[in-house]
């Protein structure tokens, strides 16, 4: 019923309200005194706004204590009874009636700048109060009295209107006054504040000091002070407002004094004011419904706004700041890359140098071929790990074999399915050589993770991958023989570090990248991943994406992989690397496949060397001092070198698709990502002579 306690008070002390409303009872005493007429009743209106916003003790002491001036101000006045003590009574009731209906229907914060708890609080709590009061009021007056009933139905009329026009004008404008602090985003400046107020209390003047019907022109002005003004600022303009036209009304001044009066013999003896009140009744009711709802409406337009220009704001600073961090984690994993594959790259490659030798003793042997396998297990988890990092990159179109890449990816998937006793079967339907359009290295990655996940989970049997190309879309079937996917992994196969064993016994290792890796880069291509099906025989999973045609298809007329330059004589390299354990692993691989090898420390040198001999095949490194091998490419291509010609292959630890392209861009026929071994390097190799004279033939 009353407000809590512990509650944060607003407005003015109870003080205050208690001198508000002696000086309401004052200005009635005054208007009936001198005119014989009461216009408005503001003291319940004073009364209803401290029971709102007072805490329980305060508001229970101010309203005993108003009630008690009520009780006397009747005395004084000379009131009837038993209207001395009842006036006093329906007054209380009035004020307690409303006050718990606006709290249950416009909550205990009791905010009103929207317009339908300002309905609410009209037509739900201040009506109903009023109602109730004033029928009970005239029903005792005309039965004590004995009041005809044209009498009776304007005496409450008259006490109807008057009343809630005193609850509406007064009490929501002293709510806002009292809370003017929820107002402090939208403060309005005060020379605006001051000039509008002021154009509307002018306007009334003259209106109201017209014999003519102009009420009218009085709403443009107050119309725009609504429009412009906070509601607290409005609140006063229309106390104002009201209290001017009041006052003039009274001294017989303005449209209403001028308004004709039908006669009625019941109601002759009534003073001529009071008979003209039902107008100005309307004036201000209609005043009251439409400028403060608007002042609120608008006010909660212009926090809206403002609220929408800090979130946009906030938006665009996170945008900010997540671009700036998305900038970091590329220059991150461009780094990481970087530095984790270089030293991988001489585990790996030294590894498989050594695997290939005949000459080791059989222990060492096998432990040679462990080192070698664990730093390529540790090779697939680091671009996995960083793949799965880099998030969706755009996708690079460019033309490929993609019959060529098929196999190749087969060839190790096959060497390491027959090294478990499982049989590997590569069923092509494709021409030879099908040149097509689209992402090879993406394609690559989402095939050789489903190919992997067939080779660890087959134990026996065999493992079948189909491929079906056509003019615009790829579509690989893998089918194995392995333990089958447990029902209940199903739904979240395809999620990050999603595990079909994680227990402390799992014979399967792995970080549950593989498959997510795969969906996304096959959805990137337009196409997906699905698990086809799946039992205790084994699961098949089929990828399809999308292929643009490419440029022609040919039979193997482009026979240059062979490492052997065009006149017949030794393949002639230049090996640029700023690491000479790296320098010295690739000569040793190159001079294994025949090859003449010359070397070079960085980019100047390499300028220099390819410049003074021609070479078939430069192995470029990227990041290196003086000079970076994007740089020297351009150099010896540019430059009218000797080499200009030579198929130029980036093998470096930058190993990102970004990275890629700017080889590319760089005048480079392919890349290779460190770790390397012979085989990854060879592949490597014959790619970019593919390319190389592909570009020569254009």
């Amino acid at each position: 019923m009353f407000r809590h306690a512990a509650g944060r008070e607003a407005g003015p002390p109870a003080t205050a309200y208690v001198v508000l409303f002696v000086l309401c009872l004052l200005i009635g005493q005054w208007s009936a005194a001198a005119y014989s007429a009461v216009i408005i009743w503001p003291a319940n209106g004073v009364l209803l706004a401290a029971y709102l916003l007072l805490p329980r003790r305060k508001a229970a002491a101010t309203l005993l204590v108003c009630f008690g001036l009520n009780l006397v101000s009747t005395v004084l006045r000379g009131d009837s009874q038993p209207f001395v003590w009842l006036n006093p009574l329906l007054n209380l009731g009035q004020v307690l009636i409303a006050g718990v209906l606006a709290r249950r229907l416009c909550g205990a914060a009791l905010d009103l700048r929207r317009p339908r708890r300002f309905l609410y609080f009209a037509l739900g709590a201040v009506a109903p109060a009023v109602l109730l009061t004033t029928t009970l009021s005239c029903l005792v007056a005309a039965w004590l009295r004995g009041y005809a009933p044209e009498l009776t139905a304007f005496i409450w009329t008259h006490l109807f209107m008057m009343e809630t026009l005193g609850l509406l004008i007064v009490t929501p404008n002293l709510l806002f006054l009292a809370r003017a602090r929820r107002f402090r985003d939208e403060a309005t400046a005060p020379w605006l504040a001051l000039g509008l107020a002021g154009l509307t209390a002018a306007m009334v003047v003259w209106v109201f000091s017209q014999p003519s019907s102009l009420l009218f022109l009085v709403f443009p002005p107050l119309m725009l002070a609504a429009y412009r003004l906070s509601p607290p600022w409005m609140a006063a303009t229309i106390l104002v407002s009201v209290g001017i036209s009041c006052i003039l009304t009274l001294e017989g001044y303005g449209p209403v004094a001028a308004s004709p009066v039908v006669e009625v013999a019941a109601l002759a003896h009534l003073p001529l004011r009071l008979r003209q009140m039902p107008l100005y009744h309307v004036f201000l009711m209609v005043l009251v419904l439409t400028s403060l709802p608007l002042s609120a409406l608008m006010a909660e337009r212009r926090a809206s706004v403002a609220r929408l220009a800090r979130r946009t704001a906030l938006a665009l600073q996170q945008r900010r700041r997540a671009e700036a961090a998305a900038a970091a984690k590329a220059r991150f994993l461009a780094v990481m890359s970087h530095e984790m594959r270089t030293p991988l790259n001489g585990v790996s490659g030294y590894a498989d140098l050594l695997s290939q030798r005949d000459d080791l003793p059989e222990g060492a042997q096998i432990y040679v071929e462990a080192v070698r396998q664990a730093g390529e297990e540790m090779r697939r988890l680091v671009e996995d790990v960083l793949d799965a990092s880099a998030g969706d990159d755009a996708v690079q179109v460019e033309p490929f074999d993609a019959t060529s890449l098929i196999r190749d990816l087969c060839a190790p998937a096959a060497v390491a399915a027959r090294a478990k006793g499982v049989a590997f079967e590569l069923k092509l339907d494709a021409p030879d050589m099908a040149l097509r359009m689209g992402d090879p290295r993406r394609l690559a990655s989402a095939v050789r993770h489903l190919l992997s996940n067939a080779v660890k989970f087959t134990e026996r049997g065999r493992i079948e991958l189909e491929a079906r190309l056509d003019a615009e879309s790829l579509t690989l079937t893998v089918r194995d023989t392995g333990p089958g996917i447990a029902p209940e992994l199903e739904p979240a196969l395809f999620d990050l570090f999603q595990l079909g064993d994680d227990s402390l016994n799992r014979r399967h290792g792995g970080a549950g990248l593989g498959l997510p890796a795969a969906r996304r880069h096959a959805r990137a291509m337009g196409g997906d991943v699905v698990l086809g099906e799946t039992s205790d025989q084994g699961s098949v999973f089929i990828l399809t994406v999308r292929l643009g045609a490419g440029a022609g298809e040919g039979d193997g007329a482009t026979e240059a992989a062979a490492l052997a330059s065009s006149d017949g004589q030794v393949t002639r390299v230049l090996v640029v690397d700023d690491h000479p354990t790296n320098r010295l692993m690739l000569r040793i691989m190159m001079e294994a496949a025949g090859c003449r090898v010359v070397d070079a420390a960085d980019g100047l040198q390499a300028v220099e060397q390819a410049s003074a001999e021609a070479f078939d095949l430069i192995l470029m490194d990227v990041r290196m001092p003086r000079l970076n091998g994007l740089e020297a490419t351009q150099m010896i291509r540019s430059g009218g070198s000797a080499s200009s010609l030579a198929a130029v292959l980036a093998v470096t630890a930058d190993a990102m698709p970004e990275d890629a392209v700017r080889c590319l861009g760089a005048g480079m026929d392919g890349h290779l990502a460190k770790p390397i071994t012979h085989e990854r390097l060879y592949a490597a190799v014959d790619q970019a002579f593919r390319a190389a004279h592909a570009r020569l033939a254009a």
